[in-house]
């Protein structure tokens, strides 16, 4: 392991930003840049994940996410700090088992008095024959496990279920422009084989790694919601290298991954809302600056989509539609942006909006 030397601030996100494709677009298929980032955060639907990709991928279009969930390739799951997150069909029968721990601790926290004395194996059994029948909202399915359980919450039951069982959502859920309610079934039936027998948490920290770092044991916590992993990383730290932060903080990372240094330029960006971006580390501010941090992440656990300049969020963005079909992008900059800024968001806004089917307007609300 190298001797450590420390990262700035803005070395650390000129190197997020190279591992995230967010300096240069890639031609990656949308399949292999779901698995490169472990993921895309997926709890709101349908935008996220399809404006994820489209920041990051050359040619990237709707038919080419929604044709991946339709066939099976791509699934919505409970994964990271609990939340539901768009992955791959290896990753889901992998990356399920090993963030068993995450989802129990979220049900213990939630519903753990409302859940007590509970049978939760035979919960879990009868919650999965309703499920493999046929997939089912979590209304239909706790009204179904109260039945037999009237003195029960049937939301907790369904709950307990989702930490139970590898539970995924269907389509139409997720489509572009479709959408429809989250039912579930487990994946198993819908992907007709069994999640991974014995997953690697060494594994996973190095794909954080790869796509995040390099980072601090605090900062693969956040992003994943496991607990106690600096044993993990001092047991890999011979193959990897180190460095400090501006805070003496030790960073972990891969030997050969990207780093290109605090003068590379960084191009302006849309961020999706709920950007991997911004939830992967305990610091944020390496692309975040702290007092913006209020603006993009509302106190009922929102998160916008951002506004990207020189590397760091420099306003919040928003794709709407009126009655009639049409779509606007409003660009809310947190400061002003000098001429040659303001010509790329706008070029990023437009990209949106063809996305999007083409038609609208970008607008810029200045006072944002």
């Amino acid at each position: 392991m190298t001797a450590a030397r420390v990262l700035g601030a803005r070395a650390l996100g000129r190197a997020l930003l190279a591992r995230q494709h967010l300096l240069a677009r890639s031609a990656m298929t949308p399949a292999a840049m779901i698995h490169h980032l472990g993921g895309l955060q997926a709890q709101a639907v349908p935008q996220p994940p399809h404006l994820g990709l489209l920041s990051r991928l050359e040619g990237f279009t709707p038919e080419g996410l929604d044709e991946l969930i339709e066939r099976r390739a791509v699934v919505r799951i409970a994964l990271q700090r609990g939340t539901i997150h768009l992955v791959t069909a290896d990753d889901c029968l992998t990356l399920r088992p090993l963030l068993q721990p995450v989802l129990d601790q979220g049900l213990r926290a939630a519903y753990g008095k409302r859940l007590a004395g509970v049978d939760l194996t035979v919960l879990g059994d009868e919650a999965r024959a309703l499920l493999e029948e046929r997939p089912r909202t979590f209304q239909d399915l706790g009204a179904l496990l109260a039945a037999s359980r009237p003195d029960r919450d049937p939301a907790a039951l369904a709950q307990a279920a989702r930490c139970l069982l590898p539970l995924v959502q269907v389509p139409p859920r997720g489509l572009w422009g479709r959408g429809g309610a989250a039912a579930h079934t487990t994946a198993e039936s819908w992907l007709g084989r069994p999640p991974a027998g014995e997953p690697s948490v060494d594994g996973l920290a190095l794909r954080y790694l790869a796509a995040f770092g390099p980072a601090t044991a605090a900062d693969l916590q956040k992003w994943c919601g496991l607990s106690r992993l600096g044993t993990v990383l001092k047991r890999l730290a011979p193959d990897l290298v180190t460095f400090r932060d501006e805070h003496d903080r030790l960073l972990y990372d891969l030997p050969d991954a990207p780093r290109p240094g605090p003068a590379v330029p960084a191009p302006v960006r849309l961020l999706a809302p709920f950007d991997n971006l911004l939830l992967s580390h305990a610091d944020r501010t390496r692309v975040l600056p702290e007092e913006y941090r209020p603006r993009v992440m509302t106190r009922n656990g929102i998160v916008l989509g951002t506004l990207l300049v020189d590397g760091l969020v420099a306003g919040s963005w928003q794709l709407t539609e009126d009655r009639a079909g049409g779509s606007a992008v409003v660009v809310r900059p947190f400061a002003a942006l000098d001429r040659g800024e303001r010509r790329e968001a706008l070029t990023e806004a437009e990209r949106v909006l063809a996305f999007a089917g083409g038609g609208g307007e970008v607008r810029f609300d200045e006072a944002g």
